[in-house]
């Protein structure tokens, strides 16, 4: 599968303002009135790691600059002021747009190792924040806005005594419902039919009140995928079903990505999925950088004008994009060479 990186890459680096002095990765990316929204999660240090979201425009797509000087979403805003605000996923639904996020209510220091994860050491904070166990547990929300720039926050979409990422909106209700995938890493066992991390699919009809997650994709390639998968970008509609892109990850903490086609009217049925990854850590960017070498991490994708343009986050450091056909990609999904 030819995906093509961008020769600016990466395409939004580090700087500019003490909030995302160190680090930008991991970003929320959506096309409005044709130009292209960026939410990037940042840090100004790493000890301790408070991240923060900030809002970017481009008119190409590869070319951002800031809306404000200021993040759009803190920490502090959602009343974690030690916490750290992680992974955004955006969509648009009837007129509003609907983030997902992670958040930690303490953020840790991490101290890079280039060994896979960095060491990390819990910080005290005065007021009694650290001092609970799930003060270090991640859950996932959901914030609306009008306008990209003030978010109000909807609902936590987890329980909160369990870790649960990569919780992603699909772009539009099916059925009536809206649809999000979801990674809880506490559900995994004999029964939860599965042995590691893996995605699962739940329903809702207000946001609000979810049902119980089903199990819709587990680690099934070791080469690839040993440790754990996760869904990565919002779901894009196409005419042979909905395209996730997914990550996996190897017993050596590479992370690689992959994809899926789920039935248009009942996402819970995958059509298609990739056996082999169809993107890996290849140049130095993605290989090398202040936090978790051989990372790529896609977290937004948009379509303009039959391309798919991929952002992903790289080393846990900056922000690149690839590009690929978006018919040819589900073609190579559907035919994919054994």
């Amino acid at each position: 599968m030819k995906i093509t990186r961008h020769p600016n890459n990466p395409i939004v680096v580090p700087g500019g303002y003490e909030w995302r002095k160190v680090t930008v990765f991991n970003p929320a990316v959506i096309i409005d009135n044709d130009k292209f929204y960026m939410i990037e999660r940042t840090a100004g240090s790493l000890t301790p790691c408070k991240n923060f979201l900030g809002l970017l425009e481009s008119e190409d797509g590869v070319n951002f600059t800031h809306v404000k000087d200021e993040p759009v979403l803190t920490p502090d805003e959602l009343g974690f002021p030690y916490g750290s605000v992680q992974d955004p996923r955006l969509v648009k639904i009837d007129g509003t747009f609907y983030m997902n996020y992670a958040l930690r209510p303490c953020a840790m220091n991490y101290y890079p190792t280039n060994r896979g994860v960095p060491e990390r050491s819990f910080p005290s904070y005065p007021d009694g924040w650290g001092e609970q166990e799930v003060h270090w547990r991640t859950r996932s929300s959901i914030a609306k806005s009008t306008n990209l720039i003030d978010w109000e926050f909807v609902a936590d979409t987890t329980p909160l005594e369990i870790n649960d990422r990569d919780n992603i909106l699909f772009p539009e209700k099916i059925n009536g419902k809206f649809v999000m995938l979801r990674r809880p890493e506490e559900y995994v066992g004999k029964e939860y039919g599965t042995e590691k991390a893996a995605m699962w699919i739940t329903y809702s009809e207000d946001l609000i009140h979810w049902e119980e997650p089903k199990l819709l994709a587990k680690g099934e390639n070791p080469a690839w995928e040993s440790r754990k998968i996760g869904g990565s970008t919002p779901p894009i509609k196409t005419d042979k079903g909905w395209l996730v892109l997914y990550h996996g990850v190897d017993d050596e903490i590479v992370y690689r990505m992959g994809a899926l086609l789920l039935d248009l009217d009942n996402p819970e049925k995958v059509i298609a999925r990739t056996k082999n990854f169809i993107m890996e850590p290849e140049t130095y960017y993605e290989k090398f950088g202040y936090q978790i070498p051989n990372v790529i991490f896609p977290t937004g994708n948009v379509v303009k004008d039959g391309l798919l343009y991929i952002y992903y986050g790289v080393t846990d450091t900056a922000i690149a994009l690839a590009t690929v056909p978006l018919d040819e990609l589900v073609d190579y999904i559907l035919n994919e060479p054994q």
